[in-house]
């Protein structure tokens, strides 16, 4: 069996530290969004990742690596869009088993009316209370840690 390292004072107070933030931002995103348009962080990171692909659609599969939920996940929040005619699925050509979430026109606009919003929101949350330095210092830290990018 393997020895635990604990963490130090220090450490510990970091760590609680960064979990408080990060829920508490992801809380405030969430309840905003909810409130001002009616959908959720992941169905808004959706609806912003689709918008920026190519022809507006993706494949099911890497849309869900790119907004970092599971597929079954993903297939609930995408169905979820497809009820409210922002998204719809289309099956691959290539691919039997594969499917496209194509972002619709009523998407695209629900996305136009929340951005500002959102964009405010984050910049109140986090890039207002922070200096240009310590953003940079931010970005640094993320890239250390960003385990996809190793």
């Amino acid at each position: 069996m393997e020895q635990a390292v604990w963490l130090d004072a220090a450490e510990q107070h970091v760590w609680r530290g960064f979990l408080r933030m990060n829920t508490r931002i992801y809380d405030e995103l969430e309840r905003d969004l909810r409130e001002r348009n009616g959908v959720s962080l992941i169905e808004y990171g959706i609806l912003a990742h689709l918008s920026e692909a190519p022809e507006r659609r993706m494949r099911m599969r890497v849309l869900a690596d790119s907004v970092i939920v599971s597929k079954s996940r993903l297939s609930h929040q995408v169905a979820r869009l497809e009820r409210g005619g922002y998204v719809r699925r289309e099956h691959c050509d290539d691919d039997r088993r594969g499917l496209w979430a194509v972002l619709t026109d009523e998407g695209a606009e629900l996305l136009r009316a929340a951005a500002p919003g959102h964009a405010a929101q984050v910049r109140s949350l986090m890039f207002d209370r922070l200096s240009a330095e310590q953003v940079d210092q931010l970005a640094a830290i993320i890239r250390a840690l960003d385990t996809d990018r190793t």
